[in-house]
């Protein structure tokens, strides 16, 4: 019941933030940010508050479907091919941002955005490399 009365408050912020960033926009001359991330926050929460509720409901159409989409989750084979296809998307992205950021370089983009770009993409690899040596000390 509590979680009903959550959804029910996301769905109704998100709506709110959808209309004020709309209202915003219509009201600001130029490109303001604030009415965008407002719309962009609001069609957020609207559509999570709206996919747990449809869930909700089709798990109580059909649970014995949802009990088995569960063991499939949580099956060991499943959670192996997740995790590969993940870390082969991490390889993939290492070489795509690696070829992006050398491009943007060499077009001249401005500074600013470019060290943005570079600092991510040190972040999500020294993050890997983080997690790498902490899994490694559990095994």
């Amino acid at each position: 019941m509590k979680s009903q009365k959550v959804n029910g408050l996301i769905i109704a912020l998100g709506v709110l933030l959808f209309a004020g960033g709309l209202i915003l926009t219509a009201l600001s001359k130029g490109a303001k940010v604030l009415p965008y991330l407002g719309i962009g926050l609001g069609c957020g929460l609207f559509g999570h508050g709206m996919g747990e509720v449809l869930a909700r409901r089709a798990r109580r159409a059909d649970p014995a479907r949802f009990r088995q989409m569960d063991v499939e989750k949580k099956d060991e084979r499943n959670i192996v091919i997740s995790a590969g296809a993940k870390a082969r998307a991490f390889d993939l992205m290492t070489f795509v941002f690696g070829a992006l950021l050398i491009a943007f370089a060499l077009m001249g983009v401005e500074t600013a955005p470019l060290l943005l770009l570079v600092l991510a993409y040190l972040f999500v690899h020294g993050s890997a490399v983080y997690y790498r040596a902490k899994l490694e000390k559990e095994m």
